[in-house]
């Protein structure tokens, strides 16, 4: 019986804790906003509209959407990744020559593994592209180049790589996702 009783005891005061957590979590209490007095800040003149409208969330603006997006889309050809489709499919194409080693359509990114050039088997080269949003904007693809050269003992060392290979990759990519969008424009 004692055992019981303590142990209903401890339920009640998780019930209570529980509850009073839960009660500082909710939306203020009908009156509860400041009002605004003079020479105090403005933002306290705010209706609860305003209020609901611009408070922060840890959802983010506009909090959680479960019907899907209210704002329209950028431009992104239509398909289920979650960047450009246009830039997606101008770097696949434009680095198909080299081993992809991972690629990540919702996230944007693509690491190809090491590739040496026949005509110099001493270098080597790997490249990582980000994909930075939705929209086909000459902002929209980084290109992060590297360069190892085997030195006389057979061992890969690091090497500076020149200052416009990436720009040069980046230029490469965007020029083919307008390729790709012209054409899908004109079907």
């Amino acid at each position: 019986m004692k055992v019981l009783r303590s142990r209903s005891k401890s339920l009640i005061g998780v019930a209570v804790l529980c509850a009073s957590v839960l009660s500082g979590c909710g939306l203020p209490v009908e009156g509860s906003y400041p009002t605004k007095r003079k020479g105090e800040d403005p933002v306290y003149s705010k209706s609860d509209a305003d209020f609901e409208a611009n408070r922060k969330t840890i959802f983010g603006p506009g909090g959680l959407s479960l019907g899907g997006p209210d704002k329209p889309r950028d431009e992104g050809g239509g398909s289920g990744i979650g960047v450009n489709s246009f830039l997606w499919r101008a770097s696949l194409d434009t680095i198909s020559f080299m081993p992809v080693n991972s690629a990540d359509p919702f996230g944007g990114v693509i690491i190809t593994d090491w590739h040496s050039d026949a005509q110099a088997p001493a270098e080597r080269f790997k490249l990582n592209v980000y994909i930075m949003g939705r929209a086909l904007r000459a902002d929209g693809v980084r290109v992060a180049v590297f360069r190892q050269v085997q030195d006389t003992r057979g061992t890969w060392r690091d090497s500076p790589v020149p200052d416009d290979a990436s720009t040069d990759v980046e230029n490469s990519i965007l020029t083919k996702a307008r390729q790709l969008r012209n054409e899908s424009l004109q079907r």
